[in-house]
């Protein structure tokens, strides 16, 4: 079962960039960019663990 991400909808309730996203949770642009396209084939706990973060 795939897992869905939906990053573009996170970041445009907080009226946030990608830029922005991608620094605060330590990441490059490039990787959130695979992220967001739901193109990655794994995500680090850590990184996972900063968007949920940011969340609540």
């Amino acid at each position: 079962m795939p897992i869905i991400v939906n990053l573009d909808v996170m970041l445009a309730k907080r009226k946030m960039r990608s830029n922005e996203l991608a620094d605060k949770i330590g990441i490059t642009l490039a990787n959130l960019s695979i992220l967001k396209t739901g193109k990655a084939k794994a995500i680090r706990f850590s990184t996972l663990e900063a968007i949920w973060k940011l969340k609540s």
